[in-house]
């Protein structure tokens, strides 16, 4: 549950905490008088010391979704529109079908995904319309009604696989250019070869030109592989927003950590309950049972409030002193935003300064975020394995994913770097890497195999 959910339930549940700020100030200076009655000390069951001591409770911020109560809160409305299933299904009103045809219509449209294609085979829809609504019909009948659909909007709408998606959209085009000509044929008799980007026997197969083949291309690569994505749909679309837990300046080449904490309220316990106390205190032989009873209730809250804003202080104490250690560990990297200059280390580094156990500080760098002045990342971002160099050195292996992604940066599309070529360079900067590795170390960054990187 998050801390701001813990908050909320806890301040539902107990109504001796208040987040009220206004007399804090006096109400501090009554929890410093002495509540105690002229009763021996001994005897008594507890002390309102024990709970309201200025030194057991400095205020504590906390962050409350980045709104105080005086900020003004306006719902926003939101314009909604009709979902892509909506959008096409409309379409059908454009088109003349009988009712029989609309039935298998709608039953098609119903299977094609978000992406825009329909995934599921003819049959198996035939066989659907036959069990669900009793609807006898063909393979033929259905595809005739698909092609229909097939005409609407967006285009390559109702496709069973990229080809020919791609396909329904070149359709679309001039066919008079030349450009759209070659593309319309690479795609439907060497589709295979481009996606694998085997450009020359595409060139030997059509006698053509590399210019003339790169125009083609260009023309196929402006083609949407997911017509259902283009689609604005409000409804399926989710926004995440990130707010940093911590925040880091640079400021005099001095970098300084603090909390995000912004438009928060003051954490403490409701004055009225104190001034509640005190007149039993003051008054302790003449309460009823009752009163008593209420006293006691009060205690209970008063212990578990104690506890809770102790949890929540510890929390914050125990995340900036993790968050310290990483900076001092990483401090070459969090001055200059350099990936290269970023030392390896692991949860245990990070335990062993801390005095923490593994586990805390693997559950204090999971999903929480530091905003830097080079950008917003993950707490494990930081985290990295080490390795070796020929010198002895230990490297974090980001830095060593840093020089792969720079040299392929710098590669020649048209004759793009291997995995080989590239443990090769790593050896000559003194990274001892087999080519294994560099493929493992080049999917984790999310980059293609070189025949899949080269260009004309």
């Amino acid at each position: 549950m998050q801390l701001e959910q813990r908050i909320k339930k806890e301040l539902e549940e107990n109504p001796v905490l208040d987040l009220d700020n206004e007399g804090s100030d006096s109400q501090e200076e009554e929890y410093d008088t002495d509540l105690k009655s002229n009763d021996d000390k001994d005897n008594e069951e507890f002390s309102v010391d024990d709970y309201l001591n200025d030194e057991d409770y400095p205020s504590y911020k906390y962050s409350s979704q980045n709104y105080s109560k005086d900020d003004k809160y306006t719902e926003i409305p939101f314009s909604a529109g009709s979902s892509f299933h909506e959008f096409v299904e409309q379409q059908l009103t454009e088109v003349s079908l009988s009712e029989d045809e609309l039935v298998l219509a709608e039953q098609i449209i119903g299977n094609i995904d978000e992406d825009g294609y329909l995934r599921r085979d003819l049959e198996s829809i035939m066989d659907d319309l036959a069990f669900m609504q009793n609807v006898t019909t063909d393979e033929f009948e259905l595809l005739r009604i698909l092609r229909v659909i097939q005409e609407f909007d967006p285009p390559g709408v109702g496709a069973r696989n990229l080809r020919e998606c791609l396909r329904l959209q070149m359709e679309r085009k001039d066919l008079s250019k030349p450009e759209i000509q070659l593309a319309s044929r690479i795609l439907r008799d060497t589709f295979d070869e481009f996606t694998r980007k085997h450009y020359d026997k595409i060139t030997r197969k059509f006698g053509i030109s590399e210019d003339d083949l790169k125009k083609a291309i260009d023309e196929i690569l402006k083609l949407n592989p997911k017509p259902g994505s283009s689609f604005s749909n409000t409804i399926n679309r989710t926004n995440q927003t990130i707010i940093p837990d911590f925040i880091l300046e640079l400021m005099d080449g001095d970098l300084q950590l603090s909390l995000n904490q912004r438009n928060v309220p003051d954490l403490h316990i409701n004055g009225h309950y104190a001034n509640m106390l005190k007149a039993y205190q003051e008054n302790r032989k003449n309460l009823s049972r009752q009163d008593k009873d209420t006293v006691m209730f009060m205690k209970q809250k008063l212990d578990s409030a104690k506890w809770f804003i102790d949890a929540i202080r510890q929390r914050q104490q125990t995340l900036l002193l993790v968050m310290n250690e990483i900076i001092d560990y990483q401090k070459e990297y969090f001055l200059e935003g350099d990936e290269t200059r970023m030392r390896p280390m692991i949860l245990k580094d990070i335990a062993d300064r801390t005095g923490l156990d593994i586990s805390t500080v693997s559950r204090v760098s999971n999903s929480k975020y530091i905003q830097t002045h080079f950008g917003i990342f993950p707490l494990k971002y930081f985290f990295s394995e080490s390795m070796q160099k020929d010198t002895g050195e230990e490297v974090s292996t980001r830095e060593i994913k840093q020089i792969l992604k720079e040299c392929i940066e710098a590669e020649d599309k048209r004759k793009p770097l291997t995995d080989q070529a590239l443990a090769e360079i790593l050896k000559q900067k003194s990274y001892p890497i087999a080519r294994r590795t560099v493929a493992k170390y080049r999917e984790q960054m999310d980059i293609p195999v070189a025949r899949m990187r080269k260009e004309l």
